[in-house]
């Protein structure tokens, strides 16, 4: 297995990445071979300080790279040999089996569009993020970025993205998927949300148990996929970061809590592509990166991608 990283992706690149990647050979096997793609002396300074043998990556060399605050899409355009750019290449030509980079979000999902692109039959792409719960397994939530408006069949897709990533990826038997809502009874919602109970209702496609409100969260009591557009999803995704933060600050203690901090999961897969992207948060420490290279790993071994092409043919 290869896998590709983004050296100078994130806010503290490429220190943390390169550091988070030594910490992640530790856990890898000798048959994975992880890629960095970046700056190759500033790479190899970093791993002779840390006294790690450069033999032990793969380096794809370049100078340029796509900045935390750049345009998306004219900095893709611009900069056609940033790190973003080679490891998209690499992807899309097989020399990798997955993508990893905590840096700029949008040009990441630009890039995709233009080198793997989406499986075909699949409207628009997700991000999906999990969600703590008191149980232990964790909810999937969906879409929460990407799409800050849906139609009612993109929703739809959703939850088959989520009910897939969920029984692959978590090892979550038949799962229950539920749309979010203001209640319970189908006639609740905004038109968006009735119109995609209408199209959810009765379907053989996934499990779906009828709508979950806010108060279902952080449980999985009800449901272990959550389905939102993007624009509350994002909302619903920051306010557990606060949330996180808040608690920290009050120097409270408790396993539960800590479940919240992305460091623990590192990156999430961009569903619906033809391939494994994975992105992580742009704040990424060390071991945020190192956590966003094995979650990478059990992606690729999940054939998660080619479990939604086979479900979308």
């Amino acid at each position: 297995m290869r896998i590709g990283i983004d050296v100078m992706g994130g806010d503290y690149a490429p220190e943390a990445t390169v550091l988070g990647a030594i910490l992640a050979l530790k856990e890898l096997t000798p048959d994975d071979k992880l890629v960095l793609i970046g700056d190759e002396k500033r790479i190899q300074g970093i791993l002779e300080r840390e006294h790690v043998p450069s033999s032990r990556f793969d380096i794809a060399h370049t100078e340029v790279f796509i900045e935390m605050g750049d345009h998306p899409a004219k900095a893709w355009a611009l900069k056609t040999n940033s790190s973003i750019s080679i490891g998209y290449k690499l992807l899309k030509n097989g020399e990798i089996d997955g993508l990893a980079s905590a840096g700029n979000t949008g040009a990441m999902l630009i890039g995709l569009r233009y080198t793997v692109k989406v499986i075909e039959g699949i409207i628009r792409p997700a991000i999906a993020s999990s969600i703590p719960t008191v149980e232990g397994k964790p909810a999937i939530l969906l879409d929460v970025g990407i799409n800050p408006d849906c139609r009612p069949d993109v929703l739809f897709q959703y939850a088959i993205l989520g009910s897939l990533y969920a029984e692959h990826v978590w090892n979550t038997e038949n799962p229950r998927v539920g749309l979010l809502n203001i209640g319970l009874e189908e006639t609740k919602g905004n038109l968006v949300s009735k119109s995609a109970y209408e199209l959810m209702k009765g379907t053989k496609e996934f499990n779906f148990i009828g709508n979950v409100e806010g108060n279902n969260f952080f449980s999985n009591e009800k449901a272990d996929v959550i389905v939102c557009d993007g624009f509350v999803g994002n909302v619903v995704l920051k306010e557990a970061e606060a949330f996180y933060t808040m608690v920290r600050k009050r120097k409270i203690k408790d396993e539960f809590f800590e479940r919240f901090n992305f460091e623990n999961y590192g990156g999430t897969p961009v569903l619906g592509v033809n391939s494994n992207v994975i992105i992580g948060h742009g704040i990424s420490n060390d071991k945020a990166i190192k956590n966003m290279i094995l979650y990478t790993k059990s992606v690729i071994n999940a054939k998660l991608t080619d479990r939604i092409k086979e479900a979308f043919k």
